[in-house]
């Protein structure tokens, strides 16, 4: 996963971001690799080079969201890191270049928990359908409430289930936007929260 605070998530979605620089000991992503970034999708990493502080020009620092060189250095200074570690022009930074590859999984309507009565019965209705042959739904709901981002073999476990069917029904749940997946594991959507709210 790599991690953006929400105010670069609108470049990164746009392509106007598609550049960071991380204060790493080593690298944490490499090339070509696709990564979660809640709740905006996957990320791709294109290229990762290591470079000096000083070598960071103003272009760098607009690519990476900033209006200045200046603005980018104050992030990065400010943070957190080891004391000995003082952002000074001699300092190794990884310099990462990414793009927005997509939504992934993530379903659209799960970020959306403005719901209306009409829309709390059409949820209801729909896992009505799908408790026909046997109810699974509210408990699977409650169990990743209960237990978010943990494996979904293990939530099998805790469920009595086998894994595979496990993960077809929580996608059924995916795709009327009230879980979320994760590289480990799911949560429940801000769309499902205001759900169960209701319930």
């Amino acid at each position: 996963m790599l991690l953006f605070t929400k105010r670069f998530h609108a470049g990164l979605v746009d392509g106007s971001v598609t550049v960071t620089f991380r204060r790493w000991d080593k690298p944490h992503v490499k090339v070509g690799g696709r990564y979660r970034c809640h709740p905006i999708g996957v990320l791709e990493v294109e290229a990762i080079e290591q470079v000096k502080v000083r070598a960071i020009a103003a272009d760098d620092a607009r690519r990476a969201g900033f209006a200045t060189r200046a603005e980018l250095l104050a992030f990065m200074a400010a943070a957190p890191k080891r004391e000995e570690a003082k952002l000074t022009p001699a300092t190794l930074v990884y310099k990462v270049t990414l793009r927005h590859g997509g939504d992934g999984d993530r379903v659209e309507i799960a970020l959306d928990d403005a719901l209306t009565a009409e829309d709390v019965t059409a949820l209801r209705g729909k896992l009505a359908k799908m408790d026909a042959k046997g109810p699974w739904t509210k408990a699977t709901l409650a169990l990743i409430a209960k237990h978010p981002r943990v494996a979904a073999s293990k939530l099998a476990a805790m469920a009595g289930r086998e894994t595979a069917p496990f993960k077809v029904d929580v996608r059924r749940l995916k795709k009327l936007g009230l879980t979320q997946s994760f590289e480990v594991g799911y949560e429940i959507s801000p769309r499902g929260r205001a759900f169960l709210g209701w319930r």
